[in-house]
C-alpha cells in the first residue's frame, strides 16, 4: 500500500518590491529617482519583515525579531538616527537595541511613532505642530518616550500628516498635533494644535480596536465593525470635529486613509470608498441617516473576488486579492501604480511582480504618499509525492 507524504516545507523566501516616488531614497534601491515599474530589492541586511510603515517620503520596517530599520527622507529627524540626513538604504535604528521590542509603528508626513510590546510609545521627527506629544513643539532626531503613556499600555499608533492618534488600554483614544480640521476630535470647537495627548471625545462606550490617520483625516473601527471618522470632510462635506459613526449595513475590518479619500474593507472582502478619487464609474450607494446623506461607493473591478488587504497613499489606492494579486488605481504621476507609466487609473489594475519556482504564501501592500511597497512571502512549489 502506498501513502502520499508531503516533503518538508523549506524556509519561506521573502521578496520586497517598491515603486513610485524615489528622489529622497524612500524606495530603498540606493537610486534617487522615481521608478514606474516594481523594483525587486536586495535587502540582505533586513531579515524577516513583520510590517512596514510608509510616510511622506520615509519608510519604517519592523522585523519579526523586534528590530527597526528606517530609510528615505530624514530632514526632520523622522528616521531616528540622531541626524537630519536622508538614507537611501535601510539603516538599523540602534536606539531600541537590547532595550525594547518594537511591535508596531506608523509614519506621518515627517514624523514617526513606535510602540513596544510592553506598551510604551516613542516618537521622533517634526514636532512643530505638537505631533510628537511631548508637551512642546520641538523636533527630535532620535526617538523619545512619550511620558503621558508610561503607565497606560499603548496598543496602536497612527500618524497623519501633522497629527497622531493613539489607542491604549481601556479602548481609549488620544490625539495630538494639528487639529485645525477637527482631526484630533478633542472638542466641538476648532483646535489649532495640541502638543500633549488629549482624549478624543465621542468614543465613550465604544470598543475601539483600530485607529487610522492620514492627511487631515482620522478614523477608528470598533470591535463590531463600525467605522467612525472625524477631521476633514469627504466629498466636499464640512469638517467633522468629533467622531461620527458611518451609517452602513456593512461591517468593516480595515480602513485606509488618503488625503481625499478612505478605503473600507468589509469582513466578507468587499472594498468600498469615501471621498474624491479618480474612480468615476463606481457603483454608488446612498445611505440615509435622518436628513443627511452619506455617500459610499463600491470600488468596481473586484466582483466575485475577495480582497484580503487594502492600503492608501496620498491619492492612490492598492489592494491584495485572495489569490495574492496586487491591484492599484488612482493618481499615477510618480509611477506609484507600478504599471510602467505615469498615467492615472480610474479602476483597479493588476501589478506584475514576476513569477518563478516559488508559490506565494502571503502578500502585503503598503502605500506612502506617492510610492508603494509589497512584501511577499513565498515557498517552493510542492515537490512530487513520495511513496512509502
Amino acid at each position: 500500500m502506498s501513502e502520499l507524504n508531503e516533503a518538508p516545507s523549506p524556509a519561506d523566501e521573502e521578496e520586497v518590491w517598491s515603486w513610485g516616488a524615489g528622489t529622497d531614497g524612500q524606495l530603498g534601491t540606493s537610486k534617487l529617482q522615481d521608478e514606474h515599474l516594481p523594483q525587486l530589492l536586495s535587502l540582505t541586511s533586513l531579515p524577516s519583515i513583520s510590517m512596514l510603515a510608509c510616510g511622506g517620503a520615509h519608510v519604517i520596517a519592523l522585523t519579526s525579531g523586534g528590530k527597526v530599520f528606517t530609510w528615505g527622507r530624514g530632514n526632520s529627524g523622522q528616521l531616528g538616527h540622531g541626524d537630519n540626513l536622508n538614507t537611501s538604504l535601510p539603516k538599523p535604528l540602534s536606539f531600541f537595541d537590547g532595550d525594547y521590542f518594537i511591535s508596531q509603528a506608523s509614519a506621518g508626513w515627517s514624523h514617526s511613532a513606535f510602540v513596544s510590546d510592553s506598551g510604551s510609545l516613542f516618537t521622533c521627527g517634526n514636532g512643530s505642530f505638537g505631533q510628537l506629544g511631548h508637551g512642546d513643539n520641538i523636533s527630535l532626531t532620535s526617538p523619545a518616550k512619550v511620558s503621558y503613556f508610561v503607565d497606560k499600555s499603548v496598543k496602536m499608533v497612527a500618524c497623519g500628516m501633522r497629527h497622531s492618534l493613539v489607542l491604549f488600554a481601556g479602548n481609549q483614544v488620544c490625539g495630538f498635533g494639528s487639529g485645525k480640521r477637527g482631526q484630533l476630535g478633542v472638542s466641538s470647537d476648532r483646535t489649532k494644535s495640541v502638543n500633549l495627548p488629549c482624549f478624543v471625545s465621542g468614543l465613550e462606550g465604544v470598543e475601539v480596536v483600530r485607529v487610522a490617520a492620514n492627511g487631515d483625516h482620522s478614523a477608528a473601527i470598533s470591535a463590531n465593525g463600525e467605522l467612525f471618522t472625524w477631521g476633514r470632510g469627504f466629498c466636499g462635506s464640512p469638517d467633522v470635529q468629533t467622531p461620527q459613526c458611518l451609517p452602513s449595513s456593512q461591517s468593516f475590518r480595515e480602513v485606509a486613509l488618503g488625503w481625499n479619500h478612505a478605503l473600507l474593507l468589509t469582513f466578507d472582502g468587499k472594498v468600498l470608498k469615501l471621498g474624491n478619487t479618480l474612480d468615476k464609474q463606481s457603483e454608488k450607494q446612498q445611505l440615509q441617516e435622518d436628513s443627511s446623506e452619506t455617500l459610499l461607493e463600491k470600488v468596481i473591478g473586484f466582483d466575485g473576488v475577495e480582497v484580503l488587504q487594502i492600503a492608501a497613499g496620498a491619492e492612490h489606492s492598492a489592494a491584495v486579492t485572495e489569490s495574492g494579486e496586487v491591484q492599484t488605481w488612482g493618481w499615477g504621476e510618480h509611477g506609484q501604480l507600478g504599471h510602467g507609466d505615469t498615467n492615472d487609473q480610474t479602476n483597479p489594475q493588476l501589478v506584475s511582480l514576476g513569477s518563478g519556482d516559488l508559490q506565494t504564501k502571503e502578500t502585503n501592500v503598503y502605500c506612502g504618499s506617492g510610492f508603494t511597497y509589497v512584501v511577499r512571502r513565498k515557498q517552493q512549489l510542492s515537490s512530487s509525492p513520495t511513496s512509502s
